[in-house]
């Protein structure tokens, strides 16, 4: 009896070999991005006394609460993308260029400098 072997010829060039769902991992790294944006744009609001933001624990100051406000605005942000991208394969880029300005743009909230402009 002969076997039948089962030739398998490479895919083309920037082919994917298979498809994986990375829709998990893309939503946990856009929104690792908001919560850093949320920072920034909480202590820059919380500076200009725009939004005041109560003391959670005395002897941290305000920065308990903003803090504490930071992630939740991250943890729901994670939760909406997992449950909207998690069986979907995303394309990386546009998520990791928008993540790195949104944490630039978070680091540059949290300078007094920049509380200055208000």
């Amino acid at each position: 009896m002969a076997t039948v072997i089962e030739q398998k010829t490479r895919p083309a060039a920037g082919a994917p070999t298979s498809w994986v769902a990375n829709g998990a991992a893309m939503a946990a790294f856009l929104a690792a991005g908001i919560g850093a944006f949320a920072m920034g744009m909480i202590a820059f609001l919380a500076a200009g006394d725009v939004l005041p933001v109560p003391t959670l624990y005395g002897p941290a100051g305000g920065v308990s609460g903003r803090t504490t406000l930071a992630v939740v605005v991250w943890l729901i942000a994670w939760g909406i993308l997992h449950f909207r991208w998690k069986d979907r394969q995303l394309a990386g880029r546009r998520i990791e260029m928008a993540t790195l300005l949104l944490i630039a743009l978070g680091v540059l909230g949290t300078f007094p400098p920049v509380w200055e402009l208000l």
